[in-house]
């Protein structure tokens, strides 16, 4: 790909910009064992990418518990996440690198998550990258999270710039599928115990890690 085909980058956060997906999956698992959801990390790779208070509700509909109150126990995930971020928060491989790159490249950069603001800020605060982002945009208030584009759309827009001549970076399946519903041109970064997996193929390029951006874009 050339880069003069495109004109903004637009990060996924979790998983590509810092190592939080373990985190998530720990979190989710804890809180919703302590309610009686018999589930594993590996049953928590599911959900992987989805918003929060879909994550809650796909495993109250499988595994319902008394007194259901989606936000309360949501909340309590992210807050683990959040003592995460702030005590142990890693940048994933390369993300320094790519960004300048991007800054280099005279790309638009933009931020399209499904977390919410209170982690957003907790990871822009950890690394201190918020300078970086041009556009920062959170499904966490939207009728639909990813895999529904409507997050990347909004990011597409706040920069000023056609969906199409966007390259989206995602490591979930549902993120791509949302990258790819919005026209966006989309990169996988799966985790490697995943990468494997021919699911991925529905994305335009798969590298390993963030360091290999010069690859996808020239």
């Amino acid at each position: 790909m050339s880069s003069t085909a495109l004109e903004a980058v637009i990060f996924d956060m979790d998983g590509i910009i810092i190592d939080t997906e373990p985190a998530w999956q720990r979190a989710e698992v804890e809180v919703l064992n302590q309610l009686g959801v018999p589930i594993s990390v590996e049953d928590a790779e599911i959900t992987t990418g989805l918003r929060i208070d879909f994550l809650v509700s796909y495993w109250y509909q499988r595994y319902p518990w008394p007194n259901y109150d989606n936000q309360q126990v949501a909340q309590q995930i992210i807050d683990k996440v959040v003592t995460f971020i702030e005590t142990e928060g890693q940048p994933m491989r390369g993300v320094i690198d790519a960004l300048n790159l991007c800054q280099q490249k005279q790309l638009k950069i933009g931020l399209a998550t499904s977390s919410s603001s209170d982690l957003i800020t907790a990871v822009m605060g950890k690394l201190d990258i918020k300078e970086y982002f041009m556009a920062i945009e959170s499904a966490e208030n939207l009728k639909y999270g990813k895999p529904h584009p409507e997050v990347y759309l909004n990011c597409a827009d706040a920069l000023g710039v056609h969906p199409s001549l966007c390259l989206a970076i995602e490591d979930s399946f549902n993120g791509l599928v949302a990258a790819r519903a919005a026209s966006m041109q989309t990169v996988a970064i799966p985790a490697a115990e995943l990468a494997q997996q021919s699911r991925w193929q529905i994305g335009h390029h798969q590298i390993k890690h963030l360091g290999l951006l010069t690859k996808v874009l020239g």
